[in-house]
């Protein structure tokens, strides 16, 4: 079998284990024995999969073409929502296997359309595993660019990476880097909401929603979760560190020897953010300064 298949679903398989047994940890700490069950199953089925993918790899030296690389990728977006639904279709809730499978992939996709009519309702356990399929999404989405790097223009790799192309160790060291800068990210979002009076468990949703761009609530209602104007105007800065591209806070840190030529979208990109920053914070003052003065 593919090297490049096998050990790219191995390692996605490994880190749905990872947060099934973070789910599980969770779940014992604070008594929700409810669905429980559910994520051993998850992990028992996500570590067999890790391993079996890893073991049946080939270590065969024959490049990888890039249409077996896509349909690497592809292959994900459907196997690895699969997994991600075992818990929904196990839950106390009910669900059918289309609806199930159907929530996974919005979480994956970050596209945040949902089956569920009352969120408040649900076991936190499970509200947390809603927001880490979003998370989980997000990283695969950046892997897949990595993945994919040899189908893009001249330039649009060099907006990403110095590299033109990746071998097999490059492509695992790429990664590796955008993984933890990935995860660096989520923890300073996560940080920043709780200095910000958010409570932990609303603050660790929010933040591997917001560095997906999914759009999965904790609550019905983000009324309930941001209740006075500071959380509102911090929440809204963070939601737009989505809107660049990561690489660009990559290539700050890992790029080296580099001119202000070979930053030149992201730096039109970060112009127009501290624009679009300024506008926000102008409208919301004055918008306040208006409210005050026919309020007195």
């Amino acid at each position: 079998m593919n090297y490049i298949k096998l050990i790219y679903l191995s390692v996605f398989c490994g880190i749905i284990s990872i947060l099934s047994f973070l789910n599980i940890v969770y779940s014992y700490y604070l008594n929700l024995y409810l669905n429980l069950n559910t994520y051993v199953y998850t992990f028992l089925i996500s570590i067999f999969l890790t391993f079996l993918f890893y073991i049946s790899k080939s270590n065969d030296e024959k490049k990888t073409t890039i249409y077996e690389k896509i349909l690497t990728v592809i292959l994900g977006y459907f196997l690895l929502p699969l997994i991600i639904s075992i818990p929904f279709n196990l839950s106390i809730y009910n669900l059918t296997f289309i609806n199930s499978y159907f929530e996974a992939i919005s979480g994956f996709t970050s596209t945040g359309f949902t089956i569920f009519d009352n969120i408040n309702n649900i076991d936190q356990s499970l509200v947390l595993w809603r927001s880490a399929s979003q998370w989980l999404g997000g990283l695969y989405f950046l892997f897949s660019i990595i993945i994919l790097i040899d189908i893009f223009d001249h330039s649009f790799k060099k907006s990403l990476t110095n590299f033109i192309s990746f071998n097999k160790a490059e492509t695992f060291k790429q990664s590796l880097k955008i993984f933890l800068l990935y995860s660096l990210i989520t923890l300073l979002i996560f940080i920043t909401l709780n200095i910000f009076g958010i409570r932990l468990f609303n603050s660790l949703n929010l933040a591997m929603t917001i560095i997906s761009s999914g759009g999965f609530l904790p609550s019905n209602d983000l009324s309930n979760i941001l209740i006075n104007n500071p959380q509102i105007i911090i929440t809204s800065l963070l939601m737009l560190t989505s809107f660049f591209s990561i690489f660009l806070v990559y290539n700050l840190v890992f790029t080296k020897n580099h001119n202000l030529n070979f930053f030149n979208e992201d730096i039109h990109l970060s112009f127009y953010f501290i624009t679009l920053s300024f506008y926000f914070l102008f409208f919301l003052i004055m918008i306040i300064i208006f409210l005050i003065y026919f309020c007195l």
